[in-house]
């Protein structure tokens, strides 16, 4: 079975404990905005957290709601005025993983692996606002998988809207495991300590991998234009929100998309689209390769690019990233090349 653990957490708080989900048909009261609990969605910070409700519609299908931030520290495309694609694909992890908690019955404490995860964004429909995004998801939860009392896997469909238009859709496979099971699972790796980041003579520049800050590149370059060393810096406060014992998918998720944007630069690619699967975790202590390349596409100015991760000459995951791509000047031969 091929799986990754997503930012787990173990917040040691007793099942019996948990407190109840909010939801947005509370009645009685006056309706009061605020996050669910981030232990839910696997954060340690209450400022990261973007559910701010939830109603069960059915037994599989789920309203719930959120907000997206004016600004965000990390999530925010290259001219400053769209939300980025990896907010929608992060509010869509944190969604699996409230549904789980909150309406399935997994307790606090265990772990989380996904096989796949798996976005399209609209990026008409992503533009920032005069005030925060408020937004809208309708999920359902299908393949439901029990052992005994215990959920043991599922999948999730899921969109999410704002303003009455689709700004994102997504879906994944998810698998819960207890922490006594996590333990044999990892064996000796769960007690690997996180390396610091390398410091290179020559680092990747953020313009090159569609990022505006030098803490946010996750990739590190080598002596080849379509290869790079896996190397995001540990400190960062939100691709390692809270302690874990590997690479976090969300991390793997950004460097298919720097990677994607590395190959087609000085160009700029919109990553519209990013089908992830996750085949083994990646570990701290050897080093994680991620490789690109173009793949032909029917549309004129778009351009899919597969990346793969590679970890002990062993695939990682591997992941197609597609969107549109704009330029500046006379089109370079390498974009030229890309796009025939």
């Amino acid at each position: 079975m091929s799986l990754l653990s997503i930012q787990e957490a173990d917040f040691g708080i007793p099942w019996q404990a948990r407190r109840p989900a909010i939801r947005t048909n509370t009645h009685g009261i006056p309706r009061l905005t605020t996050t669910v609990p981030r232990e839910y969605v696997h954060r340690a910070s209450h400022a990261e957290v973007f559910l701010t409700g939830c109603e069960r519609l059915d037994e599989d299908d789920f309203a719930l709601t959120g907000q997206w931030p004016r600004a965000h520290t990390f999530f925010i495309s290259m001219d400053g005025y769209h939300h980025d694609s990896m907010q929608a694909a992060e509010t869509i992890r944190q969604a699996g993983l409230f549904l789980a908690h909150a309406e399935l019955g997994v307790p606090l404490g265990h772990h989380f692996v996904i096989s796949d995860m798996n976005i399209t964004t609209y990026p008409e429909n992503m533009g920032i606002g005069p005030g925060p995004s408020d937004l809208n998801l309708r999920a359902k939860c299908t393949d439901v998988v029990r052992k005994g009392k215990r959920l043991a896997e599922f999948r999730m469909e899921i969109s999410i809207e704002r303003d009455g238009r689709v700004c994102a859709v997504g879906h994944g496979g998810f698998a819960c495991v207890s922490e006594a099971t996590y333990r044999r699972l990892r064996g000796t790796s769960a007690s690997t300590p996180r390396r610091s980041r390398r410091q290179p003579d020559v680092k990747v520049l953020p313009a090159t991998v569609g990022r505006t800050l030098p803490t946010d590149v996750v990739l590190s370059p080598t002596d080849q234009t379509d290869r790079w060393l896996l190397d995001p810096d540990p400190r960062h406060p939100i691709l390692f929100d809270h302690d874990g014992d590997h690479f976090p998918g969300m991390v793997l998720f950004e460097a298919a998309r720097q990677a994607a944007a590395a190959l087609c630069y000085p160009a700029s690619l919109t990553p519209a689209s990013i089908l992830t699967d996750f085949h083994r975790y990646a570990e701290f202590d050897t080093p994680v390769w991620i490789e690109a390349t173009p793949v032909p596409t029917c549309a004129a100015d778009v351009l899919s690019v597969q990346v793969t991760g590679w970890q002990d000459d062993e695939s990682v995951f591997t992941s197609l990233v597609s969107g549109p791509v704009s330029h500046q000047g006379p089109e370079s031969a390498l974009l030229a090349s890309l796009l025939r």
